[in-house]
């Protein structure tokens, strides 16, 4: 167990892999700034962590937004600066709930659809990272974690723009892992697999679930089941705090890729 000197920013904490990091890392003492577009699945966690004897508060804000990054950031910074920033906000394939056609191939993906998927998950990252890394270098010190995808290491039959997002992410995070080590930053990413949050709670419903038999659900992942929001906030943590990790791309999909 390490210790946290500071704040803790996780985007997209109301919900699945990002409010099950924010309880762990309150768990282990540190305030934790939850920050998303919707208010009331923030202030849950918030006050799921007070009700543990944690420390939290809940930021709602566009991430992808350079005033919403500013609001984050600034409420962590009022309390003695930002020790970790997790970019966790992103959108999938329940994004076609509200928006059809955001995670189809390229040919039928409309512009406006795919700079939507670009704007909430890349731009977040740029705009969060632009906003935090001042106050770091003063500090000589700080760790990032970027949600990626194991769809960002690989190419897709569909979710084109979601996986140009995610494969953006992880050359970001590469360089920021080599442009600011000599400051005392360190950057890194998880790349989650098929993981049971709402973002695929639809697909798990459906007659497309690939885990619905066995004959499906072994050749979707050798371990025959989707990953757990807890074992990504465990990967999180491990990523935030081991001092020698640098520009990791940790990709944590059951063997999914293999």
């Amino acid at each position: 167990m390490y210790t946290i000197d500071g704040s803790v920013v996780i985007t997209g904490g109301g919900a699945g892999i990002g409010r099950e990091a924010a309880l762990a890392f309150a768990a282990r003492g540190a305030h934790v700034v939850v920050a998303g577009r919707t208010a009331s699945r923030l202030e849950e966690v918030v006050a799921t962590i007070g009700a543990a004897g944690g420390s939290a508060e809940a930021v709602a804000a566009d991430c992808a937004t350079e005033t919403g990054a500013d609001a984050v950031i600034s409420a962590a910074e009022a309390k003695g600066g930002v020790a970790v920033l997790v970019n966790n906000a992103g959108v999938g394939y329940s994004f076609e709930a509200t928006r059809p056609g955001s995670m189809a191939a390229l040919a039928d993906t409309s512009p406006e659809n795919w700079h939507e998927v670009m704007r909430i998950n890349l731009d977040s990252a740029y705009f969060m990272c632009h906003r935090v890394l001042p106050g770091m270098i003063a500090a000589g010190r700080g760790s990032i974690v970027n949600v990626s995808s194991a769809g960002g290491t690989q190419g897709m039959a569909d979710a084109h723009a979601y996986a140009t997002a995610k494969a953006g992410m992880i050359n970001l995070t590469r360089s920021l892992a080599r442009t600011y080590g000599p400051n005392g930053i360190r950057a890194n990413v998880l790349a989650p697999g098929f993981v049971a949050t709402d973002m695929v709670a639809s697909v798990l419903e459906s007659e497309a679930n690939p885990f619905a038999d066995d004959a499906m659900r072994f050749a979707a992942c050798p371990l025959g089941r989707p990953g757990e929001p807890e074992e990504m906030a465990e990967a999180i943590l491990f990523l935030a705090g081991n001092g020698y990790a640098n520009g990791a791309v940790l990709v944590l999909d059951g063997g999914s890729t293999c």
